[in-house]
């Protein structure tokens, strides 16, 4: 067999009864190189239509990536190409990547860009293959809107790489496969070095009782606040208790309520995240609860299961519940009471076991004063509530600052000036982390090859920012009844035993 696609038109046929037809058929193949079946459209040949092949290559290059995105859901995929537009396309080349850095299945868009038998790239490792392993990987895509890694073959050919992952989060954070042991993963945020395979005691890490990395350690940061905070949720784990997460906007309470799935009972279940602010208020009922066939104009042919029925079994993590509408609230008061839920257009309810994590940046007291939140709502997800500081309020800024570099630029990380650290700790960043590592993500491109990070690195539009400040802060510190400190620059060299983790997810 030539493996290839190929057309069979009219009279190419072997038996003449079909003469009148044509065949565009394509091959479709496993992640490990095994032809599974043949994707054919065929009609009559006087209707035939010159593109009609390519829809067929194309289809069964999606069938391809869905089976290997099926296949290999608890694995890390890295997603390439030349040009980073064509990245998220059918262009794109996806390799599956082991806990050791093996390469263990590829796509044929991969097989076709890197010149490769699917046999010979199984051969392959991510060192091998890009110079890099997969907790550097790791450890960049988990910096909130991270861009797409600079990565090249051994021949220097340049790539574009992102990384994907649908597995639990806890096995991606570990560096490891849910089926492997963790002894040969190196902890996210540690910087990557040759005996990345040491054991797990040797960095000092902590892991939780099943031997998985625990996701609430990686926290830990030196910041005391931070310290006395992840005390507290360790002591609620597995108690059935809600969590109701506090803290202005990016300051990481979606990083904090993945951790604690991570380290509960449910790590191995869906960790669903529904931010409340985001989606329409007349889409939201449908988006949590779902709906059955019908239930209303536009909906589904066959329906939706909703986010709380996904959750089922892990956590449900409520982002700005704040923002729910407040007729909304009464259902989801009743879901958390009953602990079941019934789709719109349906007269069955649903059994649903989840543990709640609500998060929001709001004062919900003074909204349950203006009426605009249940106060028995509130009352039932306020089981343990813990405030996340405000970068500003945080004594850990260098250390953070760090990882976040360690993270996009795995390779060759860059130092930050002391100019530019004492510029950092006397800016109030109030997008917290969120703006610290879009501010540090665009200087460490602008200082690609340079050893220091200088103030003519960053963005003319935040030192701005950092200009407006000074100029304001003069006058509210001569209106306070208090004077202010101003926190002295820390340093920014972090030990490579400190086990801290690259903020992710931040909202």
């Amino acid at each position: 067999f030539e493996e290839s696609p190929t057309l069979v038109h009219g009279g190419e046929h072997f038996i003449h009864a079909n003469s009148f037809l044509t065949c565009s058929a394509a091959p479709i193949f496993d992640p490990r190189g095994n032809m599974l079946g043949v994707l054919d459209v065929t009609g009559d040949q006087r209707s035939y239509h010159q593109h009609t092949m390519g829809l067929v290559r194309m289809s069964a290059r999606m069938i391809e990536n869905h089976w290997l995105s099926d296949d290999f859901g608890n694995r890390l995929r890295l997603h390439f190409h030349s040009r980073v537009e064509f990245i998220g396309t059918l262009l794109e080349g996806i390799i599956v990547v082991g806990a050791d850095g093996k390469i263990l299945g590829a796509n044929r868009s991969a097989l076709d860009q890197l010149d490769m038998s699917s046999a010979a790239l199984r051969m392959q490792s991510l060192a091998s293959l890009f110079g890099t392993t997969a907790s550097a990987v790791f450890d960049h895509c988990r910096v909130p809107l991270s861009a797409p890694m600079c990565l090249s073959l051994p021949n220097g050919r340049p790539f574009h790489v992102s990384a994907r992952f649908n597995g639990p989060t806890r096995s991606m954070m570990a560096g490891v496969g849910v089926d492997e042991p963790p002894a040969q993963a190196v902890p996210p945020g540690e910087c990557v070095r040759s005996e990345a395979s040491r054991p797990l005691h040797a960095a000092g890490v902590e892991a939780t009782a099943a031997g998985r990395l625990s996701g609430l350690h990686y926290l830990k940061t030196g910041d005391t606040q931070i310290e006395a905070m992840v005390q507290k949720v360790q002591r609620v784990l597995n108690r059935d208790i809600p969590l109701l997460i506090l803290g202005e906007t990016g300051t990481g309470k979606e990083l904090l309520a993945r951790a604690v799935h991570q380290d509960s009972n449910r790590a191995r279940q869906a960790f669903v995240a529904v931010n409340c602010a985001s989606i329409p208020e007349s889409l939201i009922e449908a988006e949590l609860f779902g709906y059955e066939d019908g239930a209303f104009t536009g909906a589904r042919r066959k329906g939706a299961s909703g986010r709380i029925v996904q959750a089922n079994g892990g956590t449900l993590f409520l982002d700005e519940i704040g923002d729910m509408p407040l007729a909304l609230q009464a259902r989801l008061l009743r879901v958390l009471q009953e602990r079941c839920v019934t789709p719109l257009g349906s007269h069955k309810s649903i059994a649903v076991d989840i543990a709640v994590i609500g998060a929001t940046h709001r004062n919900l007291r003074e909204m349950i004063e203006a009426g605009a939140f249940r106060e028995d709502l509130y009352y039932r997800l306020n089981g343990l509530v813990v405030r996340l500081p405000a970068l500003r309020e945080r004594s850990d800024l260098g250390v953070v600052a760090r990882r976040i570099l360690l993270a996009e630029c795995p390779q060759a990380t860059p130092q930050i000036s002391p100019a530019v650290m004492a510029l950092f700790t006397r800016y109030a960043w109030p997008g917290n982390i969120r703006q610290l590592a879009n501010v540090l993500r665009t200087a460490a491109v602008m200082a690609a090859g340079e050893p220091q990070i200088t103030e003519q690195h960053l963005s003319d539009d935040f030192l701005e920012d950092v200009q407006r400040f000074r100029a304001t802060a003069p006058a509210a510190a001569s209106c306070a009844a208090t004077p202010v400190i101003e926190r002295t620059p820390e340093p920014v060299v972090v030990p490579t035993s400190a086990a801290a983790p690259v903020p992710s997810a931040i909202t």
